[in-house]
């Protein structure tokens, strides 16, 4: 559990000289516009049927619950069948573990781009046409490269920062669902410093790092003599941050027995500290973050249905960096500025972003900013990827994979003799440390504990390792 220092408001930092233009119509708006699909339900519980919707919005659930946004009557559908996601100018179809399965054309999918102008798909016994609609909605866009500390000049990322703006001025609790290395946590952070609760606490857990036995504890405290180990009183997350907000990191990860007091708490806006019998009032708003598609979690019965729709009132989606590759040239600038290393950018000629354009960043931006801090490091013979084999959807020129990595490899670059003696051995360990828990986890096929017996490390030390380098995955969560 961690609790956060309100840091002071301070103007956006718009980069090098070179991003001026970017930069000067910050305070402008441009009219965007946003296609539309038409949703019509051909057949609906093996009976045909004849309705139709058309929607505009980037995420569109489809299932038997009445809480999505196209519902069918078909007991074969389950709760969260599928979803539609908007993906440049195509609509992905992603299957969320339903009972039964998606099919297109006769083929069933997991994850498949709508084949636009027009697809059928067939959940369970009903069947419904996807296509273009005529109608075009227009939405209007600040031109904003930053939110604070988040950067970006594409349509997701513009998108985000005029749905964050709308979400920071609200009151009700928020769910930022997005893949590892987003930037989730900078997106809460920013949330709570552009809402009524800035000057309040802000106190972070982790559900993914603390231990099951202790969750409870870290949530809502204990009493001395309570379990073994508490030697005195200790108010939790929640009485913490009393007035302020708490942040749920990895809410995926909360075990499936602590779930119903959570639902419990968030409900009531009472804690009752382990041991005690007395209930205590908390004010606070909770911001939960996720990398697992929890409508998944929902339907293979390890997350409670009540609870994510307790926590999803206001649902925050971060695109993956691969589905917005032109911010890696204001990102890399960014990046180079916090390094204190902005005088490094021929480093970065237009050939070499766009190389890094060509490559799918499966760590998303935390792995971008790991490969510009190694490249100020190790000059040009830093390398790109990183992470496990496994995560990988391409493999980037020059690069090699962690685990066929040789016991020499840390040789291959030249020695750096331009920096400091402890910071060149620091990043010759910190790769050795990358490609290890890669290949590691590549060998152990992401099972987090039979890894750490391999390797003689402890479970929860090999968790904040894999944390610290990017590697963590709802995959490798055992």
């Amino acid at each position: 559990m961690a609790r956060m220092p309100r840091p002071p408001a301070t103007p956006d930092d718009p980069g090098p000289t070179s991003l001026a233009a970017a930069t000067e119509p910050r305070m402008k708006a441009e009219v965007v516009a946003v296609p539309r699909i038409e949703l019509c339900v051909e057949r609906e519980a093996g009976k045909p049927a004849s309705r139709a919707m058309v929607l505009d919005g980037d995420f569109i659930r489809i299932g038997s619950h009445q809480s999505n946004d196209l519902v069918l009557a078909d007991r074969a559908v389950s709760r969260f069948h599928c979803i539609l996601e908007r993906v440049k100018s195509t609509f992905r179809l992603t299957d969320v573990g339903s009972l039964n399965g998606t099919t297109i054309a006769g083929v069933r999918v997991r994850d498949a781009d709508a084949l636009l102008p027009e697809c059928r798909i067939e959940l369970g016994e009903s069947v419904v046409r996807i296509r273009d609609a005529d109608a075009v909605a227009e939405t209007e866009l600040a031109r904003a490269v930053s939110f604070g500390a988040l950067q970006g000049v594409s349509v997701p990322m513009r998108r985000l920062f005029h749905i964050l703006d709308r979400v920071a001025k609200s009151a009700p609790d928020v769910l930022i669902e997005g893949e590892n290395g987003t930037g989730k946590e900078v997106i809460a952070t920013e949330l709570v410093q552009r809402g009524a609760r800035a000057d309040k606490p802000l106190v972070i857990v982790d559900c993914g790092a603390i231990s099951p036995s202790l969750i409870e504890s870290e949530l809502f405290g204990h009493v001395r003599g309570s379990f073994t180990g508490a030697s005195r009183d200790r108010a939790g997350a929640f009485e913490e941050a009393d007035g302020g907000t708490v942040f749920l990191d990895e809410i995926g990860e909360l075990p499936l027995e602590m779930q119903p007091k959570l639902l419990r708490a968030l409900a009531s806006r009472e804690v009752r500290r382990l041991g005690e019998s007395r209930v205590r009032k908390v004010d606070i708003r909770v911001i939960a973050a996720t990398n697992r598609r929890l409508e998944r979690e929902v339907n293979s019965g390890r997350f409670r249905e009540d609870l994510y729709y307790r926590l999803s009132v206001l649902t925050v989606r971060v695109p993956p960096l691969r589905e917005r590759k032109e911010d890696i040239g204001l990102l890399v600038h960014s990046f180079l500025n916090e390094l204190g290393a902005a005088d490094k950018v021929g480093l970065f000629p237009p050939e070499v972003i766009e190389e890094m354009k060509r490559y799918d960043w499966p760590g998303n931006v935390r792995e971008l900013r790991n490969y510009v801090e190694r490249r100020v490091v190790l000059g040009e013979g830093a390398a790109m990827g990183a992470t496990a084999p496994s995560e990988r959807s391409s493999t980037p020129p020059g690069s090699r994979s962690p685990g066929s990595a040789s016991p020499d490899a840390a040789r291959e670059a030249p020695a750096n003799i331009e920096m400091p003696f402890k910071e060149a051995k620091e990043a010759i360990i910190d790769r050795f440390e990358r490609d290890y828990l890669a290949a590691l986890l590549e060998w152990s096929n992401g099972n987090v504990s039979r890894a750490a017996r391999k390797a003689g490390l402890d479970r929860m030390y090999l968790h904040r390792l894999l944390q610290r380098h990017g590697l963590r995955r709802a995959a490798a969560l055992d």
